[in-house]
């Protein structure tokens, strides 16, 4: 398939940008689906600031499973489910084997 440079606005700015030929080619060889939203800069800022406007990062207090002690996690913990402290994590982490 033959790819040519395009161009697209962006749905952050409102901008247009080109998506080259040789993205749209990456983009096919790495099986994205869907083209890029946002221009360069825009693409920039949105990394830069973290998880980008209207996400914002979840921190949850809780205690650990195996000790006890009062911890946060960067998710919200399922019910059911263990959460470690960083210490903990580590240990058991290190306990585990190592996939072949």
């Amino acid at each position: 398939m033959e790819y040519r440079d395009r161009v697209l606005k962006c749905v952050e700015c409102g901008s247009e940008f080109v998506f080259t030929a040789g993205e749209q080619l990456f983009f096919a060889d790495k099986g994205f689906k869907n083209e890029p939203k946002r221009c360069k800069n825009c693409k920039s800022k949105r990394s830069q600031s973290g998880s980008g406007p209207g996400y914002p990062r979840a921190e949850t207090t809780t205690k650990c499973s195996q000790c006890g002690k009062e911890t946060t996690v960067p998710f919200k913990p399922t019910q059911g489910r263990p959460v470690y402290c960083r210490e903990c994590f580590q240990q058991r982490r290190s306990a585990s084997p190592t996939p072949v």
